[in-house]
């Protein structure tokens, strides 16, 4: 079996269980849960920049310098965005006349955002694992576990944020089967172009966590100051806490294995 057959193998199974996993989510998740279970999605966006995406990149780069500076202009990118979102919606009226309205464009921006974060870093990972299996079959098999294992809690966590932002269940879900089609897309490129692709790795790497990072800081963590009791802030504490640490088990789970 050639590496091409392999990676396009391994990124189609990448994307079925993460598309099994967002259905699953999806089919048990109450709606009056999805508030609550937000918290967790932003232990989960944050845990994967900061445990799997970022050390990747900077690893990857010659200099790391580069990649934090692409993070930068991501993040700020992401802001000038919203910016035109909003003045799009208000048409130069008085901000408070049009606040449903502006609420209502910054949750769609924040699906968008999930779902182009999402899909550059399903990319990257087609890109890795086609790598991977131009090593040899085995580097290949245990990367594309490595990679499926992170991405279950990961896709877990953006279903969620879609369903917060107002999508409904069906279109969430075929967001999130588009965006792991990337995942075969960038393996299939990266199997026939794979020295001209690995150059970008590291900042398509950044420009992915920026987006995530955005969308979990700007958009996610504001709205849970909404509720300051104690037992709600415990609540919200714990799951981005279970967030987190699902990121770091699978990473975990995967670096004992032996190979």
């Amino acid at each position: 079996m050639t590496p091409l057959f392999n990676t396009l193998v391994a990124g189609a199974s990448a994307g079925i269980l993460s598309v099994a996993c967002a259905a699953l989510v999806l089919l048990t998740a109450h709606p009056s849960w999805v508030p609550l279970l937000v918290s967790y999605a932003i232990g989960a966006l944050l845990g994967a920049v900061f445990l799997e995406i970022l050390p990747h990149a900077f690893v990857l780069s010659a200099t790391p310098a580069q990649v934090s500076a692409t993070v930068l202009a991501g993040i700020l990118g992401f802001f000038l965005l919203e910016k035109l979102v909003l003045w799009r919606h208000v048409h130069a009226h008085d901000l408070d006349e049009h606040a449903p309205h502006v609420h209502e464009a910054l949750h769609g921006r924040t699906g968008a955002m999930v779902v182009v974060g999402d899909s550059v870093h399903n990319f990257v990972d087609g890109i890795i694992i086609a790598a991977a299996f131009a090593t040899n079959t085995h580097l290949g098999v245990v990367t594309a576990l490595a990679i499926i294992a992170h991405e279950i809690p990961q896709e877990a966590g953006d279903v969620l944020v879609l369903l917060h932002s107002g999508l409904t269940r069906k279109r969430a879900l075929l967001f999130n089967v588009f965006s792991s089609l990337a995942t075969l897309v960038g393996g299939g490129l990266a199997s026939l172009a794979l020295e001209s692709l690995q150059g970008a790795v590291p900042y398509l790497l950044a420009l992915a966590a920026a987006s995530m990072i955005y969308v979990a800081v700007a958009d996610l963590i504001p709205g849970l100051h909404r509720r300051v009791d104690f037992k709600a802030s415990l609540q919200q504490i714990t799951l981005i806490a279970l967030g987190v640490g699902s990121i770091h088990w699978a990473h975990l789970l995967i670096s004992e294995a032996p190979g």
